[in-house]
C-alpha cells in the first residue's frame, strides 16, 4: 500500500501526521516504498484537502472513493499532455519561456483582458528562481497537481457546438465562457449557428422528405427505394414537393435554440456546479433536461412538419391551414402525438453524440497532439459527423416510431395505436429492419449538412464580428 501523509505543525504541540489517501494494488518492483511524507504548514492543510477532493475526482476512474496506483499515474500522465500543450500554446517566441507579455497576449486571444502587472503577478506565484520568466519544469511542478478541468485552448478548439446541425432537435446545447456571456458574444454565436443550421436544412431538405416518407409509407410490400422515392415526389408535386415541412422545419430553430439555451443556463444553476464549463455527465444530463423543456414548447411544429412533409398537392394552402385542419378535426391532443419516443430518444442521441465526441478527440489528443491542441477543420468535421450518426444510429427507432405517431390521422384507416404497440406491430410486420426504414437518406444527409453548416456558420461569425476560435 502506498500512502501520502501530510505532518502539519501545530503550535504547542507536536506535528500531527495525516493520511492524505492512499493507493491500492502497488505494483511488485515499488513494494519497498510504502510512505511518501510531506511537511506543510498547518494553515495550509485545509488547501490540501480540497486538492485531495479534487484530484480524487479527476482521477477515480473505477468510482471507489480513492486512487490505487494505475490511476494515479494514468492521472499524471494524461494531466502533463495537456499542460504541455497549453504551455507550448502560451509560449508565442517558441523559446521554451512565458514572459509577462505572452500571458498577455494569450488571454486577450482568450477575450481576458489583463494588465501586465497582473501578469506579473501570475509569473510570481510560478516562478521560482527569480527571472519572472516560467520555463517548462516550473509550469509543470506548480500545475502538475493542481487539476485544471477547463484548459483553454483545448476547449476552444474541441467545443462540440451548433454549428453541427443535422436537422435534428435532440442535441446538448452549446456552452459558453464567462466573456462570451458578459460581452454579448453568445447571441451572435447563437444567430450564427442558427443561420448556418437554415441554410443547411434546406440544401438537405430533400432527403429529409424522403426519410419521412420512407419511415411512414415504406414496407416489406412498398420496398420504397431512394431513387423510386425522389420520383415518385416529383410525377405528384413536381421539384417543389421536394422542399414540403422546411419551412417549418427552419421557423422552429430560433426558439428551439433560444428556450433551450436559457433553460440549459439556469439548470446549470441549479446543479450548483462551480465550473464555468460542465463535465461530460453533468453536461447530458443538463442538456437533456434543457432539450426535453425546449421540445416540450415547440413540439406542435414538430407535428406540424410532419404533417407538412407528408400532405399531397392542394391538401392545405399552407402552415396555418394545416395547423386549423389538424385542430378542427384531431383536437388539441394531436399536437403532441409521438411526444413520448421524442422525448425518450433525447438521451440515447445526446449522451452517444457526447460520449463518442470525447473519445474521438480524446484518441487525437492523445496520439497526434504534439505542439498543439488545434486538430484542425478536417478533424473537427469528421469528429462531429461521426458522433451525430453513432447517435442518430441509437435514437432512430425511437424517432421513426414518433414519426409514425405523428402521421397517424394522415394515413387513410391508420389505426390510433400506443408506443407500445407500434414497436410490436413493426416487429411483427417487418422485423428489425423495420425500425430502421429511411435510415439511408437520413444518413445521406449528414456529411453535407455538417459541411455545410460549417461553412455558413464560419461566414456568419465574420459577418457579425465573433473573433475566430
Amino acid at each position: 500500500m502506498l500512502c501520502l501523509c501530510l505532518y502539519v505543525p501545530l503550535l504547542g504541540q507536536e506535528q500531527a501526521e495525516f493520511e492524505y489517501f492512499e493507493s491500492k494494488g502497488l505494483p511488485a518492483e515499488l513494494k519497498s516504498i510504502f510512505r511518501l511524507s510531506l511537511f506543510i504548514p498547518s494553515q495550509e492543510f485545509s488547501t490540501y484537502r480540497q486538492w485531495k477532493q479534487k484530484i480524487v475526482k479527476a482521477g477515480d476512474k473505477d468510482l471507489d472513493g480513492q486512487l490505487d496506483f494505475e490511476e494515479f499515474v494514468h492521472y499524471l500522465q494524461d494531466h502533463e499532455k495537456k499542460l504541455r500543450l497549453v504551455f507550448k500554446s502560451l509560449d508565442k517566441k517558441n523559446d521554451g519561456r512565458i514572459d509577462a507579455q505572452e500571458i498577455v497576449q494569450s488571454l486577450r486571444d482568450l477575450g481576458v483582458k489583463i494588465s501586465e502587472q497582473q501578469a506579473e503577478k501570475i509569473l510570481k506565484s510560478m516562478d521560482k528562481n527569480g527571472t519572472m520568466t516560467i520555463d517548462w519544469n516550473e509550469w509543470r511542478d506548480y500545475h502538475l497537481l493542481h487539476p485544471v478541468e477547463n484548459i483553454p485552448e483545448i476547449i476552444l478548439y474541441w467545443k462540440h457546438s451548433t454549428i453541427f446541425d443535422v436537422g435534428e432537435n435532440l442535441t446538448v446545447p452549446d456552452e459558453f465562457t464567462v466573456e462570451e456571456r458578459q460581452t454579448g458574444m453568445w447571441w451572435r454565436h447563437l444567430v450564427a449557428g442558427g443561420g448556418a443550421g437554415a441554410v443547411s436544412r434546406t440544401c438537405t431538405a430533400p432527403l429529409d422528405r424522403l426519410k419521412v416518407l420512407m419511415q411512414v409509407h415504406a414496407s416489406r410490400s412498398n420496398n420504397m427505394c431512394i431513387i423510386g422515392g425522389f420520383t415518385q415526389m416529383i410525377r405528384e408535386g413536381g421539384p417543389r414537393s421536394l422542399w414540403r415541412g422546411n419551412g417549418i422545419n427552419v421557423l422552429k430553430i430560433a426558439p428551439e435554440s433560444a428556450i433551450k439555451f436559457m433553460a440549459y443556463e439556469q439548470i446549470k444553476r441549479f446543479i450548483g456546479t462551480d465550473q464555468e464549463m460542465l463535465r461530460i455527465h453533468e453536461r447530458l444530463l443538463a442538456g437533456s433536461l434543457a432539450g426535453a423543456i425546449a421540445q416540450s414548447s415547440i413540439y406542435p411544429m414538430e407535428v406540424l412538419k410532419t404533417r407538412m412533409a407528408l400532405r399531397k398537392t392542394g391538401q392545405y394552402s399552407g402552415m396555418l391551414d394545416c395547423a386549423k385542419n389538424i385542430l378542427s378535426k384531431e383536437g388539441m391532443a394531436a399536437f403532441y402525438k409521438g411526444y413520448i419516443p421524442n422525448m425518450l430518444g433525447i438521451i440515447p442521441y445526446a449522451g452517444i453524440d457526447l460520449a463518442v465526441y470525447e473519445t474521438l478527440k480524446n484518441a487525437w489528443l492523445q496520439r497526434y497532439a504534439v505542439n498543439s491542441a488545434d486538430p484542425g477543420v478536417f478533424v473537427l468535421l469528421a469528429c462531429g459527423t461521426i458522433s451525430s450518426t453513432c447517435g442518430q444510429l441509437a435514437s432512430y427507432p425511437l424517432a421513426l416510431v414518433r414519426t409514425r405517431m405523428q402521421a397517424q390521422a394522415s394515413v387513410e384507416g391508420a389505426p390510433e395505436v400506443t408506443m407500445r404497440g407500434l414497436f410490436k406491430h413493426i416487429l411483427k410486420t417487418e422485423g428489425a429492419f423495420g425500425l430502421y426504414r429511411g435510415l439511408a437518406p437520413n444518413f445521406m444527409k449528414v456529411i453535407p449538412a455538417v459541411s455545410i453548416s460549417y461553412v455558413v456558420y464560419e461566414n456568419l461569425k465574420m459577418t457579425l464580428g465573433v473573433q475566430s476560435r
